[in-house]
C-alpha cells in the first residue's frame, strides 16, 4: 500500500495529507515566556480510514528537538466528526474530538480525555483545543489553546504551514 493513498473515508478532510512545515511558529502562555519553534506536520494514510500523525518541533537557532507528538486522525464521514489520539513525549496522551466542515475546509477538536505519567511535572494540562484551517491548497494554519491546573484556556501555539512536495 502506497502512503499518499488515501482511504475514502478521508475524502472530506483530503487536503491535510502530506507533509507540512512552518519555520515560524510562535508559542505563548501566560506563566511561558513567547517563544519561536520550527515544525514539522505529516498526516499519512496507510490504507485504513485514518491518518497517522506525526509533528516534530525544533528550537529555531539551535536546532534541538523541542516537542514530539505521535498519533491517528479517525474520521466518522457520516456524522462529519473526527478524533485525534495522541502521545506527547511530555508523558502525555490526549483524545480530542471535534467536527470537520468541507465547505470552510476545517477542522476543530476539542480534549476529552488527558491522562498523563505519575512523574510528568507541573503545571498538569487540563483541556486542550486545537484547529486546523486550509488557508490555501498548500497553506494551512494550525491553532493550540490550553488550559492547566494552574491557568485558563489561553492561546498557546499558532503557525501557518507550507505544504512539502
Amino acid at each position: 500500500m502506497e502512503a499518499d493513498y488515501i482511504h475514502e473515508a478521508l475524502k472530506p478532510i483530503s487536503w491535510l495529507a502530506g507533509r507540512w512545515y512552518t519555520a515560524n511558529g510562535r508559542g505563548s502562555y501566560p506563566s511561558v515566556r513567547e517563544f519561536g519553534y520550527h515544525e514539522e506536520l505529516e498526516f499519512i494514510c496507510l490504507g485504513q480510514p485514518m491518518f497517522n500523525f506525526l509533528s516534530i518541533s525544533h528550537h529555531p537557532e539551535k536546532g534541538t528537538a523541542m516537542h514530539q507528538e505521535r498519533g491517528f486522525l479517525r474520521i466518522l464521514p457520516e456524522k462529519e466528526k473526527v478524533a485525534l489520539v495522541v502521545s506527547h513525549n511530555i508523558g502525555l496522551t490526549t483524545i480530542e474530538e471535534g467536527h470537520y466542515d468541507c465547505n470552510l475546509k476545517e477542522i476543530k477538536l476539542a480534549s476529552v480525555s488527558i491522562a498523563r505519567t505519575s512523574f510528568s511535572k507541573p503545571p498538569h494540562v487540563t483541556n486542550l483545543l486545537r484547529e486546523f484551517i486550509l488557508l490555501s491548497p498548500d497553506t494551512l494554519q494550525v491553532t493550540v489553546f490550553m488550559t492547566t491546573d494552574q491557568k485558563p484556556l489561553s492561546q498557546h501555539l499558532k503557525a501557518v504551514y507550507k505544504k512539502v512536495e
